[in-house]
């Protein structure tokens, strides 16, 4: 197995398809372990079967399966990746950290681990200490998608009002991945909250060629136009967000204030 997870995006989801995808063994310390030892093919098999019932709502049974998991083998790393993502889900912040922290723990120079671990800290606003996990996840040389780690860096880092380092960061990402679509938005973003708006509409239109649409993105476009003095182009995109998404926050937003921008 192979957990990543992404700070932005259907973060559950995604972290659970890079579990499924990937098969194999996960080793359960920097120093590996025997793939063949029955409690760690025990713990292999429930942390997947916790896995799949968590990805179908089923919480119970994955909270079953995943503590048989580590009862198995208590170091094992995806078990307690997905159990920290089972109690996240369900608003156990502390038990999530404890397991988010443990796989850390057990795989300190790991891009997967440690991305996760500092994904979580910035969900609960600690962004200095994220910022340090994401940091060693992103010096992994084995770390198979550091552009992951360096956009949820530079999106923590816009939630902390570093925007010069979340600048950085997500122009790291991009360089990596220029299609990143959600690298593409936060470097949007983050121009616009300096008030670089030619630079935000030409990044902004980037995503818009390869990303897709949201209720965020639609807000955004309409207040790029509007800091440009594009009156029409911020109206197309103000009736596209009233269309597409009339029931979002974000479209009852125009509705107290629809001449002045703001942040999105």
């Amino acid at each position: 197995m192979r957990l990543d997870r992404i700070f932005f995006a259907v973060l559950g989801l995604s972290l659970l398809a890079a579990c499924a995808s990937s098969g194999g063994v996960r080793s359960t310390a920097e120093g590996g372990t025997d793939p063949e030892n029955p409690a760690t093919k025990a713990a292999a098999l429930y942390t997947d079967l916790g896995q799949k019932y968590l990805a179908q709502g089923k919480y119970e049974n994955s909270l079953e399966n995943l503590k048989k998991a580590l009862a198995a083998d208590p170091n094992y790393v995806d078990a307690h990746t997905v159990i920290g993502l089972l109690y996240e889900q369900i608003g156990e912040n502390t038990k999530a950290e404890q397991n988010y922290r443990k796989a850390a723990q057990l795989m300190p120079k790991s891009g997967n681990e440690n991305n996760n671990y500092g994904a979580f800290l910035c969900k609960l606003g600690r962004y200095d200490e994220a910022a340090r996990y994401f940091q060693i996840a992103v010096a992994d040389p084995f770390y198979q998608t550091p552009a992951v780690a360096l956009t949820n860096a530079g999106t923590c880092a816009i939630k902390g009002g570093k925007y010069d380092l979340a600048e950085r960061d997500l122009r790291s990402a991009l360089e990596y991945d220029p299609d990143n679509t959600e690298a593409l938005f936060q470097m949007a973003t983050v121009l616009y909250r300096k008030e670089d708006f030619f630079r935000a509409r030409a990044f902004f239109q980037r995503y818009e060629s390869v990303g897709r649409q949201s209720a965020d993105a639609l807000l955004l476009g309409r207040n790029i136009e509007l800091r440009l003095g594009n009156a029409k182009a911020a109206m197309e995109y103000t009736q596209r967000l009233r269309t597409q998404f009339p029931d979002s926050e974000q479209s009852r937003s125009l509705d107290a204030s629809s001449s002045s921008p703001s942040s999105s």
